[in-house]
């Protein structure tokens, strides 16, 4: 299968301040934090872990429509870190609870036994989509990977998308529309010209090379050469 791009990293915003959303998710998810002057990564084992912290002047004001799937030991070590309870587990009786962080994203956190908690704990980034189908279909094809389907289930998903062994892309339908741009987003190794006669498009350049993309429901990426 032919391969448009390469994962390159996550990358989260913040109007809040880098630094403290940063100290809160790499406690989460199990990295180290780096600054630099007006710069903040979460930094793993390995490059493709990395996740760049993005200082915005505009706060959140409708739900994330890219969020993460955290492991965690205990909802309560998430509350003690900063974060907030939205619906628990044993409330809507699905396999996760519902959380948001101090700037309120979203995110899924799943209680793991001891003996199956990772010390790196990101095991998904589940992107909302009005038609999840043809979303993973582009997205397999940008990433050179096949779209898993579920009997009787509306959400599709990308295994082995990223160097990450475990990590998924998860596309699942929602009934409202976009609205705003995205506070998650991702970066690629690829060239920009190919992704947009597949169908991106092109919002603007980056210094130093590369352009911030939209996908066919207009969620943002950038694409760097590389």
């Amino acid at each position: 299968m032919t391969t448009l791009a390469r994962w390159k990293d996550l990358c989260l915003d913040a109007s809040n301040g880098q630094l403290a959303l940063g100290e809160f998710w790499a406690a989460v998810i199990g990295l180290g934090i780096e600054t630099s002057p007006g710069k903040v990564s979460l930094e793993g084992e390995h490059d493709y872990q990395r996740i760049w912290i993005n200082a915005v002047d505009r706060p959140k004001a409708v739900k994330n429509r890219l969020h993460l799937d955290i492991d965690t030991a205990a909802i309560a070590d998430l509350e003690a870190l900063g974060a907030t309870v939205l619906e628990r587990a044993e409330d809507t009786g699905f396999g996760w609870t519902v959380m948001a962080d101090p700037e309120g994203g979203e995110f899924c956190a799943f209680v793991r036994e001891p003996d199956r908690m990772p010390a790196y704990r990101l095991h998904g980034v589940v992107i909302d989509c009005v038609d999840p189908a043809a979303q993973a279909a582009w997205w397999g094809r940008v990433l050179g990977v096949d779209v898993t389907t579920y009997d009787d289930e509306p959400w599709c998903t990308l295994e082995h998308a990223t160097p990450d062994p475990r990590l998924t892309l998860d596309f699942v339908p929602v009934p409202e529309p976009r609205v705003g741009s995205n506070r998650v987003h991702w970066d690629l190794f690829g060239e920009v010209e190919p992704l947009l006669a597949a169908g991106a498009t092109h919002l603007w350049d980056h210094e130093g090379g590369g352009a911030a993309l939209a996908d066919p429901e207009g969620n943002e990426f950038c694409a760097f050469p590389g």
